[in-house]
């Protein structure tokens, strides 16, 4: 108890498993009832009410050494010390006499940022899906772990009173970064263990490291080590694009940018595998297997799942280990990114599939983070809807928006890094009317910029929204690349496409009055 600093907690288990390995996770779980084994191994497990994150439930403790650091909001919430310590001190009330989980793990592959972190679980199951998705110490590295850098205490079971704290809902996912401590209560949503370690690091690498936190996936060119990263919130693409064959695979979801290049802060993936399919989506398809975590897939009497089924959620998820991926960059580092690409799902079918952005409208389009929020990401999310999330990871983001945005524009303009917007979302017409854009042609058009083939091919401008578009792209039909084009009615697709942009600048200027007028200029115009 005191070498792992629960005394100090008041913690008072039956008994305590450290760092366990995925066979005895797994075993622990499905004796305890809370899976079964899929047809290829993977544990699978139904999250019940809570199938994906809920923002409404996520506080920041609010304390004088970080109140003027915090850009409080709809998004970063306060809440007072008494109530997090209050709620905190129930679940270890509610703790007591039962078995906890414990898995020491690191956030931050390059060893110069590398954080530790302590994860309690209540719930083997979730124990497994951290020890996926953090980096995995050795032996060595286990011995010495000593005092965390941040605790998580995580217990789905234990149900808040919102009348008695005067939150939300029986789920609470509070942040106290004085303390170092985070707690996750009432949601067995393994995501919000992921995001709360995110969340962390995103306070504190700009902070202690000056290193940019990015909700983005990384790959590398096996020969020549050059990087791309991956901009989009989830469901546009990034773990899909991200798992080219081709390419080294750095990480699918949270990195940060240092003097050195970019580095994963995981050590696993956490993939959608709604419509999942062998031939679309080979690496992922083949992670599912004993070690993995899923979620709320449906599968027959054979435990053959069915990832076309969305009636559990349309949120279903599988954690694995990154090294489950063949071709996967262990340790996560990589060089300064050649190529930044934000993705992006426009539900309304009229952004180019992809478009060249100047510095001053990449930092537009970086800040703004538009996209469509996608079927299950979030509870109470059916069909698409147009948002837009700062830095393309608002509910990820505690600081002010202008500080991760002056990182990345200092570092696109010391590296002259290109930057492309890529459409991952409808052609032909809005959602319900048109069709989402085809996966192998998105891999065409990102494999161009890739290898620099877009450098030299001619551009027209699109004075909406502020774009040039490629007329042509490698193994990509022409007649595409301009959303225009693919629609029958014209006339329907402009009222469509002043419909959007009035949006980004009725955004823009909410969210960003203080913004200097040439990254302002540099967007859509309404």
């Amino acid at each position: 108890m005191e070498y792992y600093g629960l005394d100090k907690l008041g913690l008072n288990p039956s008994a305590i498993y450290r760092n366990l390995a995925p066979a005895v996770l797994v075993e622990k779980a499905l004796a305890s009832g809370e899976g079964q084994l899929m047809d290829s191994g993977a544990l699978l497990v139904n999250t019940g009410k809570y199938t994906g994150r809920s923002p409404k439930d996520k506080f920041i403790v609010d304390t004088p050494g970080i109140h003027d650091k915090i850009a409080w909001g709809s998004v970063n919430m306060p809440v007072s010390r008494e109530t997090f310590d209050a709620i905190k001190a129930e679940m270890i009330k509610y703790l007591e006499g039962k078995e906890i989980y414990i898995f020491d793990g690191f956030a931050g592959a390059d060893e110069k940022h590398k954080r530790k972190f302590r994860v309690i679980n209540e719930l083997p199951s979730q124990n497994l899906f951290i020890r996926d998705l953090l980096i995995r110490p050795s032996d060595e590295e286990l011995s010495g772990f000593g005092e965390a850098d941040f605790t998580l205490l995580v217990a789905p079971g234990y149900k808040c009173d919102p009348e008695k704290f005067g939150i939300n809902s029986e789920a609470a996912i509070m942040v106290d970064y004085e303390a170092k401590f985070v707690i996750i209560a009432g949601s067995q949503y393994s995501g919000e263990i992921k995001k709360s370690v995110f969340s962390v690091m995103n306070f504190i690498m700009p902070v202690e490291d000056d290193v940019l936190p990015m909700h983005c996936s990384a790959n590398m060119d096996p020969d020549t080590n050059e990087t791309a990263v991956f901009f989009g919130l989830s469901g546009t693409g990034k773990t899909t694009l991200s798992a080219d064959p081709n390419r080294k695979l750095i990480g699918d979801d949270e990195h940060g940018w240092g003097d050195e290049g970019v580095f994963n802060f995981e050590g696993g993936c956490f993939a959608k595998c709604i419509d999942l399919e062998e031939e679309k989506e080979p690496e992922i398809y083949h992670a599912i297997k004993f070690g993995a975590l899923v979620e709320n897939v449906v599968v027959d009497e054979n435990r053959v799942p069915d990832y076309y089924d969305g009636s559990i959620t349309e949120n279903t998820r599988v954690g694995y280990p990154i090294d489950f991926i063949s071709n996967a960059q262990i340790p996560g580092v990589g060089g300064v990114p050649k190529v930044v690409l934000f993705l992006t799902a426009d539900a309304f079918g009229v952004l180019p599939p992809i478009s060249k952005l100047s510095q001053e409208a990449a930092m537009y389009h970086f800040v703004t983070g538009f996209t469509s929020k996608l079927a299950g990401t979030e509870r109470g999310v059916t069909e698409p809807q147009p948002t837009f999330s700062t830095l393309f990871g608002e509910p990820f983001m505690p600081m002010d928006a202008s500080v991760y945005a002056k990182m990345l524009g200092d570092r696109l303009e010391k590296y002259g890094t290109d930057v492309y917007l890529v459409n991952t979302g409808w052609s032909g017409g809005p959602y319900g009317t048109g069709h989402r854009m085809k996966l192998a042609f998105t891999r065409a058009m990102v494999t161009a910029a890739l290898n620099g083939d877009l450098k030299n091919v001619e551009y027209i401008h699109d004075d909406v929204f502020n774009l040039d578009i490629p007329t042509k792209c490698p193994d990509v039909p022409s007649e595409i690349l301009n959303p225009r084009d693919t629609w029958a009615d014209k006339t329907a697709y402009d009222e469509q496409a002043k419909k959007l942009a009035a949006m980004f600048a009725e955004n823009f200027e909410k969210k960003y009055p203080n913004m200097p007028d040439e990254i302002k200029n540099a967007g859509p115009k309404a």
